[in-house]
């Protein structure tokens, strides 16, 4: 058994965003905290960030390596829908490099920050919380070391250890596997439009899910992701980088990690955990976005467990799920919807495709992803999309 080495306010388990995120915000308040996140972990991701997260998170330029101004929609007849952007953009970044500054910026905040593998955590006698996980030295060797603390964010993914270990059933949590692979952009002169993301509704191309040809700069982010276990996820994306014109592209590589589906019902263990980001389930159904929703949740739980090291009332956990779900709870629900309906065949999704050539919902839409609120405004607007809604779902609008 290790000896305890060091004693913070905080062990925040997973340095992605919402991770690095809790982090940065407990450092910032005064807390001492621990940042571990292990080696070689990139996810992923089409990455792409709304003007909301960049203005709420201080986000610099420098981070964006591509300005999206337009998304088209492509239906499994083939059939192109372009949703242009009026008088915005939506960031794109390399989760590599973007991640890795959330981290750097967590520690100039002044959380320390380690590399190693979570294994386990346990109580003492006093209540506090000791956390042991795996170093690998300059050597090579590995050696496990223990630290204690006052609490502990567990913000390491859809499959996370500190949840499997503090909340039943959360290995049990339904998840999305996805798969994409990056590669180098084309010339410019090859038609390649680096300013748009392509959206692929097909059956061939996920049973449950959507692929993806998201441009960063330099390079493109070519994927999608199902649920379905005999799925050919990498069929699937040659098949994507094929119609995007990229088959002979250079790749540059290839990534896969689960993406959950929906919130787990409870965060906390009512002691000393918390859990944050993909642990927690925070990623939007239908569009399978999860940057902002793990940032946003991040801060939340940096927020509730400053609350609880202030006051001791383990309830003060708890706040963190109950304003996300406040905040976003409803979107959830209507995405959840919207997928379990649109995405079920390909006669729906070509009805879906088409829905979009719509310009009140194209202008929601967009509205409601760029700001992350649902778009009050234009009650009528909303009236005309339901009754549009309501004709496709039963066939009465052609496709």
């Amino acid at each position: 058994m290790p000896v305890i080495s060091e004693t913070f306010d905080v062990v925040v388990v997973g340095g992605g965003p919402s991770g690095a995120t809790a982090a940065h915000d407990l450092a910032n308040l005064g807390r001492s905290v621990l940042l571990l996140d292990r080696a070689g972990r990139i996810k992923p991701c089409g990455g792409a960030i709304p003007p909301r997260l960049i203005r709420d998170f201080d986000i610099p330029d420098h981070l964006l390596v591509a300005r999206v101004n337009s998304a088209r929609m492509v239906s499994p007849s083939d059939k192109q829908v372009d949703m242009p952007i009026d008088g915005g953009f939506v960031g794109m970044v390399d989760r590599d490099v973007f991640d890795e500054w959330l981290r750097e910026r967590a520690a100039e905040a002044g959380a320390k920050r380690r590399t190693g593998l979570f294994k386990r955590f346990r109580r003492d006698a006093g209540g506090a919380t000791i956390v042991y996980y795996e170093e690998r030295a300059s050597d090579g060797t590995v050696k496990e070391t223990a630290v204690r603390c006052r609490a502990l964010i567990g913000a390491d993914g859809a499959l996370s250890a500190v949840a499997r270990q503090c909340l039943p059933g959360a290995d049990r949590l339904p998840y999305v596997f996805a798969y994409h692979e990056i590669v180098r952009s084309p010339r410019p002169k090859s038609g390649f439009d680096g300013t748009r993301c392509d959206v692929y509704y097909r059956g061939t191309v996920s049973p449950d899910f959507y692929g993806w040809v998201f441009p960063h700069g330099d390079t493109v982010s070519v994927g999608t992701g199902s649920a379905h276990k005999g799925f050919s996820l990498r069929n699937s994306v040659a098949g994507l980088r094929a119609a995007a014109g990229l088959g002979s592209a250079e790749t540059i590589r290839r990534e896969g990690a689960p993406i959950p589906l929906h919130p787990l019902p409870r965060w906390d263990d009512g002691r000393s955990v918390l859990l944050a980001g993909d642990a927690a389930g925070v990623v939007a159904p239908a569009s399978g976005e999860g940057i902002y929703y793990a940032m946003i949740g991040g801060r939340l739980s940096a927020e509730a467990v400053d609350m609880f090291l202030e006051t001791g009332e383990v309830n003060a956990l708890r706040t963190a799920r109950k304003r996300f779900m406040r905040m976003h709870g409803v979107v959830f629900w209507i995405l959840g919807v919207m997928q379990w309906y649109w995405y079920s065949n390909d006669r729906r999704r070509e009805r879906f495709v088409s829905i979009c050539r719509d310009r009140d919902v194209q202008k929601l839409t967009w509205d409601a992803y760029m700001n992350k609120e649902l778009v009050r405004a234009k009650p009528i607007a909303h009236v005309r999309i339901f009754f549009k809604n309501l004709a496709h779902m039963a066939g009465l609008a052609s496709a």
